[in-house]
């Protein structure tokens, strides 16, 4: 729902509709597939496909009633929005979705810190956000606000390579309608006077490109980078974290296998991710 509650603003704010994807597991694919409490649809010997479809239906008619509610209450803007249904592996299909309608974003929930296990909700929003040629927003279960409008702060990760450039731009334009400040941070596991220098000529650089906007930079030194990554969200009062979603260089060191779920569950923090190519 706070992932919900989110998109419906967002939409509201920059005059979009919502469409709310559910994809669930047929019998083919539920035997050997991991999933979270949320999409569990189980089969026992007697149950079939029948059943499977009556439990997604219900549970998205829940969803959609819940989703009236909270408009009719004030809670939510009254945004136009639709319901999609998609039977599948949930990533594949989220982003066969995404290709095929091209949305302006795609938002998504995650557990958040307190999680005891990357379930389905975690590892299916992991798998698109390193995949998706959309950008993708993760939201936590705990962020504290509700919506793109409250953000005042984003770090934007960047790894000196020329893609950066693209994804920051894609960043500015796309949110053009809100105000924040932007952190350029670099994530370095040594001292190297070069990458303050560097930033330094990125911030300049940027800086002429959107004369609007407050820019700020960092380098970020420590091996224990999520961490002391983590201190710094909070000291900086950083509201959401953006990176690119290119495969090397930053992706390579923070991806590997592990570190992408741990990104994403290691904070309260939201994560936006975009594609740093220029198609």
């Amino acid at each position: 729902m706070k992932a919900c509650e989110f998109g419906f603003n967002f939409a509201q704010n920059i005059g979009a509709e919502v469409v709310l994807l559910h994809v669930y597991f047929t019998p083919i694919y539920a035997s050997s597939l991991p999933y979270g409490d949320v999409f569990n649809y189980q089969l026992s010997d007697e149950e079939n496909v029948k059943n499977i479809l009556q439990k997604v239906h219900s549970d998205l008619n829940a969803l959609s009633d819940k989703v009236k509610e909270k408009v009719a209450s004030g809670e939510f803007p009254n945004v136009k929005y639709t319901c999609v249904l998609r039977e599948g592996i949930p990533e594949e299909e989220i982003l066969r979705y995404a290709k095929e309608y091209r949305p302006r974003i795609i938002i998504m929930g995650t557990r958040g810190k307190n999680q005891k296990d990357i379930d389905l909700i975690g590892s299916v929003t992991a798998e698109v956000i390193e995949r998706s040629r959309i950008p993708v927003l993760a939201i936590p279960e705990n962020t504290p606000f509700k919506q793109f409008a409250e953000v005042k702060r984003i770090a934007f990760i960047t790894n000196f390579d020329q893609r950066d450039l693209i994804a920051f731009d894609s960043l500015i334009n796309s949110f053009k309608s809100f105000h924040f400040s932007v952190s350029l941070i670099h994530l370095a596991d040594v001292k190297d006077t070069w990458n303050e220098i560097k930033l330094g000529g990125i911030k300049e650089y940027f800086q002429k490109q959107h004369p609007q906007l407050d820019i700020h930079y960092d380098v970020i030194e420590n091996d224990d980078f999520l961490n002391t990554f983590d201190k710094y969200i909070k000291s900086n009062h950083i509201d959401i974290i953006t990176l690119t979603s290119y495969k090397r260089n930053i992706f390579s060191r923070l991806f590997n296998p592990g570190i992408a779920r741990k990104m994403i569950f290691h904070s309260d923090t939201p994560l936006l991710v975009i594609c740093g190519r220029s198609s």
